[in-house]
């Protein structure tokens, strides 16, 4: 039987108007900077002259696990996503020829802010980000108009049992050191950070923690990552101090947090409603990166927020 001209692979022609495909891509782009000597990349989204945020990656991500949200605010907001320095595609020196502390990639970052001629502009944080946008706030409160907190911990309750590991760490660096490894460098640490004890890991894209696998074994990797994570007890004695910044500052805050993070619990999101009463607190189906499991939602929050906060102006 004679088969139809379009059961042969003959190409097929698709009728849409033109406005429906402008890829809601289109103001991304990608940049990098020379910040203390060192190449800091940076994804840009979104008109300069509208309201920023700055958004913050966790470890062991880089600016990459922000691509989903890019594209739902970059209508209306101006969005930068840096890599900090060891992490995505910014510069990664061995520990020998960089101090890699929390203190020094802020440091890093707010000089990459100054570069860019941002004065104003909203926190976004997650994970490592909490503890890079904390020492950014404390060092310039005047320049945050809000901050957003997705799994970033500025309480000891917000820490699980994981942590106990990492604490030995801390106290014996050189005998714990393979341990810490194991919990957490491995590639089967990096899936897991993703999934948690999430009932849908259908929903996880694989390329996540591969490619921050790719990157986790990179030359001098190792050695970055388990330098910068000793340097993490800083922040937990520091949990007081930021804790008294939001108390005496009270900035507008928006915590969306993922249920399904293995390393911090959800007693660490509600935590923040007893340094600021009007946080607004959103406990979500999702992981520890909950972009993704929950994109849709955050953005959505993210609007109703910005939107309030861009209404605020002048």
């Amino acid at each position: 039987m004679p088969r139809s001209s379009s059961s042969v692979g003959a190409p097929t022609s698709v009728q849409a108007p033109t406005q429906d495909l402008r890829s809601s891509r289109r103001s991304i782009s990608y940049h990098t900077a020379e910040i203390q000597g060192l190449e800091v990349f940076y994804r840009e989204a979104g008109p300069a002259d509208a309201l920023a945020v700055l958004l913050l990656h966790g470890f062991p991500s880089s600016s990459r696990m922000w691509e989903p949200l890019l594209p739902l605010l970059a209508d209306k907001y101006h969005l930068i996503a840096p890599d900090y320095p060891g992490f995505g595609h910014s510069s990664a020196p061995p520990p020998s020829d960089f101090s890699y502390t929390f203190d020094n990639i802020a440091g890093v970052i707010g000089e990459l802010t100054t570069k860019l001629g941002l004065t104003s502009y909203v926190l976004l944080m997650q994970d490592y980000g909490g503890p890079v946008g904390f020492r950014m706030a404390l060092a310039h409160p005047e320049r945050v108009r809000g901050i957003i907190i997705q799994n970033a911990v500025s309480h000891e309750q917000g820490l699980s049992p994981l942590w106990e590991t990492r604490r030995k760490y801390w106290a014996d660096p050189a005998r714990e050191l393979d341990a810490l490894k194991a919990n957490f460098t491995s590639l089967a640490a990096t899936r897991q950070r993703h999934l948690g004890s999430s009932p849908h890991p259908e929903r996880y894209d694989p390329d996540t923690w591969t490619d921050e696998y790719a990157f986790l074994t990179r030359p001098d990797q190792a050695e970055i990552q388990t330098t910068l994570f000793l340097d993490y007890r800083t922040n937990v004695v520091s949990y007081p101090k930021w804790q008294d910044w939001l108390r005496k500052t009270k900035p507008p805050t928006l915590v969306v947090w993922g249920i399904y993070d293995p390393s911090f619990t959800v007693a660490g999101a509600t935590a923040y409603r007893d340094d600021l009463p009007d946080a607004e607190v959103h406990l979500l189906e999702a992981g520890h990166f909950a972009l993704d499991e929950a994109t849709d939602e955050i953005a959505g929050h993210m609007r109703d927020f910005l939107a309030r906060l861009d209404g605020q102006k002048g």
